[in-house]
């Protein structure tokens, strides 16, 4: 049975939960572009139609690094998501968008196994409603975040 007080308590940890998954994605997919060189990724933008793609390449990338860290340790959480949620725009609307919604698109079987396609918007909407989710909790970035800590130290707690 969940009490109001279990109820207080998962409340304060989902957020944490959330934070963890969704900073280490953003961290890993920046790291990605920052280890095949953002000049890789600036072609893909360059595609895109995105002006100055060397300069957007590099801020996407060091954004979604550092936009990640910040997310997984709950600091400036609010504010890190905006950038991040407009990168997961840009990506699903300018790429992913006419691929449909699912992420697996399979498109094929062979002796080797099934076969894939580019993946839809899925992800991209799960990281936008999982960034919205933190910053909307009423328990803001939730337990062992810096925000938590900041504003605990703030008021005196």
């Amino acid at each position: 049975m969940i009490t109001v007080r279990n109820r207080e308590l998962w409340s304060q940890w989902a957020p944490f939960a959330l934070r963890l998954v969704i900073g280490y994605g953003f961290i890993v997919h920046g790291w990605a572009k920052l280890s095949r060189g953002p000049d890789k990724f600036a072609g893909v933008l360059e595609w895109m139609d995105v002006p100055l793609p060397e300069i957007v390449a590099w801020v996407v990338t060091l954004v979604e690094i550092f936009g990640g860290l910040a997310i997984m340790v709950g600091s400036w959480v609010t504010l890190v998501s905006i950038p991040l949620i407009a990168i997961n725009l840009v990506a699903m609307f300018g790429v992913h968008w006419k691929y449909g919604f699912s992420s697996v698109n399979t498109v094929g079987l062979t002796a080797a196994g099934p076969q894939f396609g580019p993946p839809g918007f899925e992800v991209n909407l799960l990281y936008i409603a999982g960034l919205l989710a933190i910053v909307m909790m009423s328990g803001g970035a939730g337990a062992w975040s810096v925000d938590r800590w900041l504003a605990r130290k703030s008021s005196g707690a």
